[in-house]
């Protein structure tokens, strides 16, 4: 007689907000030239990467991150940078083939590839599609010529209107990056600018107001006195411009620098801002895990070439992996949730952080109009947003 062993799926451990989704991130490192504002973990490189070798390493962290975290179901898969739109279509689909291997896929799962809209990587596009991308989110950063070879982009306005032409003719789902509160601009050519970016925008605009990140080339240069960015309330008054202009169109804001047309927002970032699991891939990615004993965070070499070494002596490329407190589960959700328009429901973070969220805080908000209560659920107000930090600093203290 022969006795015949029933393997069965892992089960995922039961958490809060497990109904936000599964992620899986790639990062792809490499860049053209570094772009003056960018904090990013972006790497330029004279010689091509071996992209055969990076593809090994990782189908070897994916199966990593799968014992980690097996039984989950992908909902979408980002392949973020660095520049993305560098990478060979066979890279792709060989990199989405080991995804499949790993965990199954939900039947819409999103996969996004986020591209530079020159006409060489918009040559690639139809690769894209083929490996298995079903939408694109392409950095265009500024609709002026001008603006833009202050910004280090590599492409003028008229390729990246084409650019992005050609993407909505081959994908189902377009997005495109725009930003603003650059130095010099005023009310009047934003909004022109806005106008016509919402024209050709289709369903997803992401719209983030300049800021001199640490250790970038544009802070240097403010500190040596040689960059004039605008005044905090000229910031402002752009920032309440791009709602009133958006909203005016069908594309509402529903986080602080994204809008979309209802049904249209991206599904891999909800997956984050929902504060759901997501699994980091390649040179400096970081990942959310839940464990047994609780949810991970994960952090990998940021190095290209030392996290290719690791992995191939390791496995992986993970240098930190933390076992968050409670209390820091709890202030991640608030940090995340209350981003979005839709807010955050209060049960949630009292069963992420083991306590509720101090009434008092909360009513000292509502007076002041910075937050509203509605549906058992807690958002920001208008005007809470302009002061966000704050707000979620109020709460989690």
């Amino acid at each position: 007689m022969s006795v015949v062993a029933t393997v069965k799926e892992p089960r995922p451990p039961a958490h809060p907000t497990r109904d936000a989704g599964f992620g899986v991130y790639v990062h792809w490192p490499f860049c053209l030239a570094k772009c003056p504002y960018c904090d990013f973990n972006s790497h330029v490189r004279h010689v091509s990467p071996d992209q055969r070798k990076f593809v090994r390493a990782f189908e070897a962290e994916l199966a990593h991150m799968a014992e980690l975290a097996p039984g989950r179901v992908v909902t979408s898969i980002f392949f973020g940078g660095g520049t993305p739109s560098l990478m060979e279509a066979n890279t792709v689909g060989a990199i989405l083939d080991a995804v499949a291997q790993n965990w199954p896929l939900d039947p819409g799962v999103e996969v996004t590839l986020e591209a530079n809209p020159t006409s060489v990587e918009a040559g690639r596009f139809r690769g894209y599609r083929e490996a298995g991308v079903n939408r694109v989110s392409l950095g265009v950063q500024a609709l002026d010529d001008h603006d833009l070879r202050a910004l280090g982009r590599m492409h003028s306005v008229e390729e990246a209107m084409r650019a992005v032409s050609t993407a909505m003719s081959i994908f189902e789902r377009v997005s495109f990056d725009l930003i603003y509160a650059r130095p010099g601009q005023t009310p009047a050519a934003w909004r022109s600018e806005l106008e016509t970016a919402i024209a050709r925008a289709g369903e997803h605009l992401s719209l983030y107001q300049l800021t001199l990140e640490p250790g970038t080339p544009f802070e240097a240069l403010w500190r040596a006195g040689k960059l004039d960015p605008l005044q905090s309330e000229e910031a402002r008054f752009l920032y309440e411009v791009t709602q009133e202009i958006c909203e005016k169109h069908g594309l509402p804001a529903y986080e602080v620098s994204n809008h979309a047309r209802k049904g249209a927002e991206c599904r891999h970032n909800l997956t984050y801002w929902r504060y759901g699991e997501y699994a980091g891939i390649g040179p400096g990615a970081h990942g959310r895990l839940v464990a047994p004993r609780g949810r991970l965070a994960l952090s990998t070499e940021k190095h290209p070439e030392a996290w290719l070494e690791r992995v191939m002596a390791t496995g992986h490329g993970v240098v930190e992996r933390q076992l968050l407190a409670r209390h820091d589960e709890g202030d991640e959700f608030l940090l995340m949730g209350l981003r979005l328009a839709e807010g955050i429901e209060p049960r949630r973070f009292a069963e992420l952080a083991g306590c509720e969220l101090a009434r008092e805080r909360i009513l000292h908000l509502l007076a002041l109009g910075l937050i509203e209560e509605r549906e058992g659920r807690l958002r920001v107000t208008s005007q809470g947003f302009l002061v966000l930090d704050a707000v979620v600093a109020d709460l989690a203290g």
